[in-house]
């Protein structure tokens, strides 16, 4: 007889204890049939630790305040004493904002354990803790990219901060975030900007797009110079490159610049597990561009001169839209890992950057960032390989499940065991159609 057809499916989309029988026994059948084995990981543990003066306080005292600040991790100013993201419930689209232990000071890790217990969580929000609320929300279709962003599931990357246990913001193809629109304060029109994020320098990849800062007010290509965001990744848009990357650029729309005109061969690269990728931008004829280890050590200046002479950069057109993730037409094939970062109006000195260095290296961020952490574990059948969810991180209901080459950076290969017996990813559970 043929074999059952083994998919994904939402977890809503069956009810009542029969789902769980049929589940379980999707589960038993799938063990069975592939000789699987399920390695759960173990989260950190959590450690308290107070707040000193934070990246917005000092960009705010050097005279370039901050107009968005985002961050799962902790809080980047001070004074703040909100909540840093929103989670929603895969079991029932129940959300809740996680907010921190004390005012300045880490995301309460707890509060998001504790509701997403027994369920997948992806964080559908990610608040600006600067006044001016440009909070980011999963990204609608643009006219690039394989279609409307979801958000990250929101315990798939666990490491320490001060040693405490937070999550960071695990971006698979498919997942981005924007504000979509002019954000308020954001630079516009040749108008002076810096920014800056901690992101893996581990968990990277070459195709379009994981950026941070400045886009179109809307996910579509409007010409050179109308973005203006950090990245980190190994494209090698401009060649000569050094090495292999990754490396830290910008991207001001059609390329990735290393510094100059595109090629620069004096940018080596950054691939701790931790990068402080730092952007700055005049708007008019200069930029810069820096790197370092946020675990050690001063950032690396790779550029500090002149703006692209291709046509449209010098002066920039910069719209003031805000992505994380994706490129500014919504272009979110590639992948990257996502701690904090800032936005700033004005032209930042060399003298408050290498202070919000140093204070990022003082909060301790530490663990692997190249390979999902959280409850989630790999399955592998014969061969060594891996329970996978076709279509690269973007099935739907009825995905086919098949075994594939294992890919430390597929979100969909990284399975939750629930507590009913389940399996589930990307927010679908495993299921044997027909089984039942």
């Amino acid at each position: 007889m043929s074999a059952p057809r083994i998919s994904v499916l939402d977890a809503a989309s069956e009810g009542g204890s029969g789902t769980i029988r049929r589940l379980a026994r999707s589960l038993a059948c799938a063990v069975s049939a592939f000789g699987l084995a399920l390695g759960v990981l173990i989260g950190l543990p959590a450690v308290s630790q107070a707040a000193g003066s934070l990246p917005c306080d000092i960009y705010g005292a050097a005279g370039t305040p901050c107009v968005a600040a985002h961050s799962t991790t902790r809080a980047l100013l001070s004074s703040y004493d909100g909540p840093l993201y929103q989670v929603t419930r895969a079991s029932d689209g129940a959300g809740t904002d996680i907010g921190l232990l004390s005012r300045g000071g880490y995301a309460d890790a707890g509060r998001q354990d504790t509701f997403c217990q027994s369920t997948t969580c992806r964080i559908t929000k990610v608040y600006d803790q600067t006044s001016r609320h440009n909070d980011l929300t999963p990204g609608p279709a643009g006219t690039s990219g394989m279609g409307a962003d979801r958000g990250a599931d929101a315990s798939e990357i666990a490491v320490k901060a001060g040693g405490h246990k937070v999550y960071g913001i695990w971006v698979s193809p498919g997942v981005g975030y924007r504000y979509t629109g002019a954000a308020s304060g954001v630079a516009v029109n040749g108008r002076p900007e810096g920014a800056y994020m901690v992101a893996s320098g581990t968990h990277v990849g070459s195709d379009c797009c994981f950026d941070y800062g400045n886009a179109e007010s809307t996910p579509a290509d409007t010409g050179n110079g109308h973005m203006d965001a950090v990245s980190i990744a190994t494209t090698c848009y401009f060649a000569p490159c050094t090495g292999s990357g990754p490396w830290v650029e910008a991207d001001m729309e059609n390329g990735m610049f290393q510094g100059d005109n595109g090629s620069n061969t004096a940018n080596r690269g950054n691939s701790s597990p931790f990068v402080t990728a730092v952007l700055k931008n005049d708007g008019q004829t200069r930029y810069a561009l820096k790197g370092g280890d946020s675990r050690s050590g001063a950032l690396s200046t790779w550029w500090d001169g002149g703006l692209p002479t291709r046509g449209g950069y010098r002066p920039m057109q910069q719209e003031g839209g805000i992505i994380l993730g994706t490129g500014g037409d919504n272009s979110n094939w590639n992948r990257g890992t996502f701690f904090e970062g800032v936005m700033v109006a004005g032209y930042p000195t060399d003298t408050a950057e290498e202070a919000v260095q140093a204070n990022i290296v003082s909060v301790g961020y530490a663990g692997e960032t190249d390979v999902p952490n959280g409850p989630q574990g790999t399955i592998t059948g014969p061969g060594g390989k891996c329970v996978d969810a076709a279509a690269d991180d973007t099935g739907g209901n009825g995905t086919a499940v098949q075994l594939w080459d294992c890919q430390t950076y597929a979100e969909d290969q990284h399975w939750t065991h629930n507590p009913d017996g389940s399996l589930s990813t990307i927010g679908k559970c495993l299921d044997i159609e027909g089984d039942g």
